[in-house]
């Protein structure tokens, strides 16, 4: 009867949603995040249609460069957060930063969904969703300005304000599972394939080593 009742109530209770494995891509600027994930997402074979990469909501414009994203003004982000309409949102660097509500279902699905978070919004995935596989992406800091300085989107000052805050020792995952992506791109792309493997087999058989 007791665990009846503890199963119910687990039901009744929209969040964390239980099932499925959240891999929360996070790390400095210039570290080479979507690098990554654009390295791992044809190479993936037959996990590709268990593996769902959450395409960002940004209050920037397309055109302004960087990962291809949903472009949202400012007003209709914040009416679309009010509203319920993203799963998780965020600010950094002043913009916004949204996923859209269609994880959740991924989730309860049981699939997995990658996605390219602020370090400082994953204690927040983890109220969401149980089982998140934080993955800390890093570079050395002469890589890391070298990185920023050749895409051209930022001042220098902007530049150096991104590399403070990648050294904050306030935003470090104590649990994530780091990966230091200053060298070829194919040995870090590697590793983070063998995380996205492992999170495929888990969601599989709803545990891990």
């Amino acid at each position: 009867m007791i665990s009846e009742t503890i199963e119910r109530t687990q039901e009744e209770t929209p969040f964390p949603i239980r099932h499925g494995v959240f891999v929360a891509v996070a790390g400095p600027s210039g570290a080479g995040k979507d690098s990554l994930i654009d390295y791992a997402r044809p190479r993936l074979g037959a996990l590709a249609a268990d593996i769902v990469f959450a395409r960002r909501i940004i209050t920037r414009p397309p055109e302004a460069g960087g990962e291809a994203h949903d472009a949202m003004d400012a007003e209709a982000f914040e009416r679309a957060r009010a509203e319920g309409r993203f799963a998780l949102s965020w600010r950094a660097h002043g913009l916004g930063y949204a996923l859209p509500a269609s994880v959740d279902a991924t989730m309860h699905a049981g699939g997995v969904v990658v996605a390219n978070v602020s370090r400082a919004v994953v204690p927040d995935i983890k109220v969401r969703y149980a089982h998140v596989a934080p993955v800390l992406i890093t570079a050395t800091p002469e890589v890391l300005a070298e990185r920023l300085a050749r895409r051209g989107r930022e001042t220098r000052e902007e530049v150096l304000a991104r590399l403070a805050r990648g050294t904050d020792s306030g935003l470090l995952i104590d649990d994530a599972i780091t990966i230091d992506n200053s060298g070829p791109l194919e040995v870090a792309g590697e590793r983070f394939l063998g995380v996205l493997r492992r999170a495929a087999a888990w969601s599989d058989i709803g545990g891990m080593d």
